[in-house]
């Protein structure tokens, strides 16, 4: 465990520019604060003290705006950014190397049991706001867009975005478009515009009878 501690905070050099010294990370960064609570809580609930492990956890997402079930797996050198809003589930598994942002969610869809939640395999990044839910696999090396809803499976070295998310680069060749956290999809949009179509074609319809009854 303490080599796992020692691991988080090695990682939190590599991933943020901003680190400074390791005092400063020890004591200031609430995403590390929320992986260390973690790891204890979750060795608790392995030996089946749950309420001892659930304390832990509501306390961490006290101080630290960060909600992780003492039963997720998570695996070594994992990296949250910032971190304020970041769920993840009971049976959500965690590979090594994954990074997320604040505002990711890694839950489930519904009250089903049994594994309900995602699996995040090694080298995955999730980005700011993204919601993955349900009982699916995120590949090794895909990264998640800003924003994005991912409901379904997502293959290894892919990049998806848009709601619901899909995959738009798969193994370095570009499928739709580029991950741009600035021109995600906007399906309500979208669908005004149709609406917008549709009316004007109306108008037109409707013109058209005027003028010929007018004639007549």
């Amino acid at each position: 465990m303490f080599k796992k501690f020692r691991e988080d905070i090695e990682v939190v050099f590599e991933q943020d520019p901003a680190a400074r010294n390791y005092l400063e990370v020890i004591l200031t960064y609430s995403g590390l604060h929320a992986i260390w609570a973690h790891r204890i809580a979750h060795a608790f609930f392995k030996r089946k003290f749950y309420f001892l492990a659930r304390a832990i956890s509501q306390i961490s997402r006290f101080f630290t705006g960060i909600e992780i079930h003492p039963g997720a797996k998570i695996g070594r050198r994992f990296f949250i950014d910032h971190g304020m809003g970041v769920v993840i589930g009971e049976t959500c598994e965690i590979g090594d190397n994954v990074t997320v942002f604040q505002g990711v969610t890694l839950g489930g869809t519904g009250k089903e049991r049994g594994k309900r939640h995602p699996t995040i395999k090694d080298n995955a990044l999730i980005a700011t706001g993204a919601k993955v839910l349900g009982s699916i696999t995120i590949g090794e090396n895909s990264k998640i867009g800003a924003g994005s809803v991912v409901l379904k499976e997502v293959p290894a070295n892919s990049t998806v975005v848009g709601v619901p998310g899909r995959v738009v680069i798969q193994n370095g060749k570009r499928i739709n478009r580029d991950l741009n956290h600035s021109d995600l999809p906007d399906p309500i949009a979208d669908r005004l515009r149709e609406l917008q179509e549709e009316l004007s074609q109306l108008k037109q319809e409707l013109y058209v009878v005027k003028e010929e009854r007018r004639v007549k």
